[in-house]
């Protein structure tokens, strides 16, 4: 396989929804226009592959994660031809533009849908899942607790139960179908032929599941995946498929390739649902050893396949892989406050207010973050610090409008504020008259500008995404993690302090330090390592990466 079909190892990945981004004609919605007039702000930053949120037009009941039609860009966002343009101008700022493939269930507004209940001869009634009798397990399953009552809905018009795994208003497809099958597939073709890259694989476990009444869970399908990556492929020889999989340990592999011992066949890139509560679990301690048990004792992926890491995204922070007793820890740490939980089991918060706003701590988390095997993805406005408005339902509360400069709609939009698609937030610590591009680009020192030289120097450091992680047993303090990685490209240790008190380490000379080590990231001062990597100094929240090998690279 040649290198450029791997692109993704190297990449950062930026979360953007587009209706919260920027508005280019006063309606006071986010649209592709707007997104493509801010892409010399992303290429700026060091992103190189923009994953957008859902595009196609909608009810916009879910934030546009109940589709009406695959084929097109929701009115309110622009058109095809801006879609056109918005990958061609990427393209030429080398980013690759990835979109949300929403393929779990549609919005009950589809037209599939609408014929499919008209009667039981509808020839897209098999498009979706029925029972005839009440499903014994109807109240099983549910995803969204305190926001779902059921999984399987009568409805009176089709005079049958349809199943949705989400919400009421999202019927899924039935993907025992062949005509699903086929269908899906010329949307993909459709969407490659316009300019993507590839994929994020929403509810990919749900896509796979063959559903049945009084059957839950169902059996897997993975020859859908497997069609998926061959069909894309056979078009694009570098699409990717970015897989959201929330799923045991045990299972994750299955994800990302068809036999145990084989290569990746399957997606190319997996969120790391293992690891991201684990990062918070040792940020709420401040005790290395959650990233230690998990670095120490990985899911190993197969080869080509990648790790897509992230500490925030669209939703909320998932929990329910932490024990009770860890659980209440993070929330203890970092989401206090009923109203900053979500169904017992997640943070509704950004990072920035879940850090108090201590510039510190929140280097030392991205720090931390970008330095984990695998792929950074980054949830647009983290990277100035914004904060969530917890006044606003669910998950709304960190899909406010992103804060480009301190006046009015912060940049936004020119609309009148109650014609926003979501309030800015002004006032307090993080609103729009603190937080916001414009003041973080003039300021040297803002967290805007470190952000962007932590994506750049990630950049110089491909043994991230493509090499292999040794976790450091030198005895070390238990706020301390240390940790190197090591390709052909060369190998650099990485140090995270993720406590309050400066600390002093011995590490030992390392294998592979062929040269005088040098740092290449550090939160402050600190005297030249040597090679015997000896009382090597951390500030309180600090960090160090040190290039320990460096191969020419052409």
């Amino acid at each position: 396989m040649v290198v450029a079909q791997r692109w993704y190892q190297e990449a950062v990945v930026y979360c953007v929804d587009a209706s919260s981004f920027q508005d280019s004609d006063g309606d006071g919605c986010g649209d592709l226009p707007g997104l493509i007039s801010r892409l010399d702000y992303l290429s700026r930053l060091g992103v190189s592959c923009l994953w957008l949120n859902p595009i196609h037009p909608s009810p916009w009941r879910d934030d546009g994660y109940d589709v009406s039609d695959y084929y097109n860009v929701h009115p309110r966002l622009g058109s095809l031809g801006d879609f056109v343009e918005l990958t061609r101008q990427a393209r030429e700022r080398g980013i690759r533009v990835v979109i949300d493939l929403v393929v779990n269930h549609t919005s009950d507004q589809h037209p599939w849908f609408q014929d499919a209940r008209r009667c039981a001869d509808s020839p897209y009634r098999d498009w979706y899942v029925w029972s005839a009798k009440e499903p014994a397990d109807r109240r099983q399953g549910i995803v969204f607790p305190g926001e779902q009552k059921e999984t399987w809905t009568f409805d009176e018009r089709a005079r049958a139960w349809y199943f949705h795994r989400f919400y009421d208003f999202q019927p899924d497809l039935n993907w025992a179908n062949p005509d699903v099958r086929r269908e899906i597939s010329k949307v993909m073709g459709f969407w490659l032929q316009l300019g993507v890259s590839g994929f994020r694989v929403d509810a990919a476990p749900f896509v796979l599941e063959q559903v049945s009444a009084d059957v839950d869970p169902g059996p897997l399908d993975f020859s859908i995946l497997d069609s998926w990556r061959q069909e894309t492929q056979w078009q694009l020889g570098d699409a990717v498929l970015m897989c959201e999989a929330n799923v045991d340990p045990s299972s994750v592999g299955q994800y990302v390739a068809s036999r145990s011992d084989g290569p990746a066949d399957r997606s190319h890139l997996l969120f790391d649902f293992v690891l991201n509560p684990r990062m918070w679990l040792a940020l709420a301690r401040q005790d290395s050893e959650p990233m230690i048990e998990a670095l120490g004792n990985p899911v190993v992926l197969p080869e080509g396949g990648e790790w897509a890491t992230f500490l925030r995204n669209h939703d909320e922070l998932d929990l329910s892989r932490l024990t009770d007793e860890q659980r209440r820890d993070v929330f203890h740490a970092f989401a206090p406050r009923p109203q900053m939980q979500l169904y017992g089991r997640g943070v509704r918060r950004r990072l920035a207010p879940m850090l108090g706003g201590d510039r510190r701590r929140m280097e030392l988390a991205y720090a931390l973050q970008f330095s984990m095997p695998g792929t950074p993805v980054v949830r647009y406005g983290e990277e100035i610090g914004m904060g969530e408005t917890l006044t606003l339902p669910g998950r709304d509360a960190i899909r406010t409008p992103m804060q480009w400069d301190d006046t009015r709609n912060a940049g936004f939009s020119d609309a009148e504020p109650e014609q926003l698609i979501r309030p800015v937030p002004r006032t307090g610590r993080y609103g729009a008259s603190k937080v916001n591009v414009r003041a973080q680009q003039r300021d040297p020192d803002s967290f805007l500008r470190w952000f962007e030289n932590l994506c750049h120097v990630l950049r110089e450091a491909p043994e991230i995404g493509t090499g292999h992680c040794t976790v450091i047993q030198t005895p070390l303090p238990r706020a301390v993690l240390a940790h190197r990685m090591d390709a052909p490209a060369g190998s650099i240790l990485l140090l995270h302090n993720l406590g309050p008190d400066s600390a002093v380490v011995d590490i030992g000379p390392q294998k592979g330090c062929t040269s005088a080590p040098y740092d290449l990231l550090v939160d402050g001062p600190y005297d030249q390592p040597t090679r015997q990597l000896r009382g090597l100094e951390l500030h309180g929240y600090g960090y160090r990466w040190i290039r320990l090998r460096r191969a020419d690279r052409l």
